[in-house]
């Protein structure tokens, strides 16, 4: 990764702190969750591609304004073409793939990989990338095995994804080496499906709250 999509890419992490990580399921409702997360506080989202709309989810809540939105669960290279195209600021993916990680250096735009171990670390390093999701992180091992990997990748920051909640939040980005933290129990399918936008305001503040100094 270049220097400067690096520093692209830690100022909107930093910013945001907290990584709101969302699968929706309907486009009409990302307009209106666009607006709730941005009433709780949210500068940052991540629309995972697992859904069969996600890239007019992508666009439509890229076009609120009040979120750098950025595309999760991208597993190949035509995936982040079609993320990207959509207006995605930044992807996502589960795993380390070297030709995602390329095609996201074409086209210009920051790509935090994940990883669950030494070997995929290095490969991430080895590519140039110094920021990576640790995924799946409270079933790996959570706090101890994210301070295990930072320990000898001291340049390395984190933001650690997967069964994260808000009790666990501050343990995670009290973590020097953590940038920030996704989580997706601010705005699950089942808040989406009832038009619960008030709770999901309620919880995005609860857990920006928690994020900021």
């Amino acid at each position: 990764m270049s220097a400067d999509l690096a520093t692209d890419l830690a100022a909107v992490l930093a910013g945001a702190r907290v990584v709101p990580v969302l699968s929706v399921r309907a486009p009409a409702t990302a307009g209106p969750l666009a607006e709730a997360l941005a009433a709780g506080g949210a500068t940052c989202a991540e629309v995972t591609f697992r859904t069969p709309d996600a890239e007019q989810v992508v666009k439509a809540m890229a076009a609120h304004g009040g979120l750098a939105v950025g595309a999760g669960t991208i597993l190949d290279p035509e995936q982040a073409k079609r993320a990207v195209a959509a207006g995605a600021a930044f992807i996502v993916s589960p795993g380390f793939d070297e030709d995602v990680v390329a095609t996201c250096r074409e086209l210009g735009v920051p790509v935090v990989p994940g990883i669950a171990t030494a070997t995929e670390l290095m490969r991430a390093l080895r590519a140039g990338l110094d920021t990576v999701k640790l995924f799946p992180a409270e079933t790996i091992g959570g706090l101890r095995a994210l301070r295990s990997l930072a320990a000898p990748f001291p340049g390395v920051r984190f933001m650690p994804t997967g069964g994260i909640g808000v009790g666990q939040l501050a343990g995670y980005l009290a973590e020097p080496a953590v940038l920030a933290v996704g989580g997706s129990w601010m705005a699950t399918p089942a808040h989406l499906d009832a038009g619960a936008y008030t709770e999901i305001r309620r919880l995005t503040a609860e857990a920006v709250e928690v994020g900021t100094p």
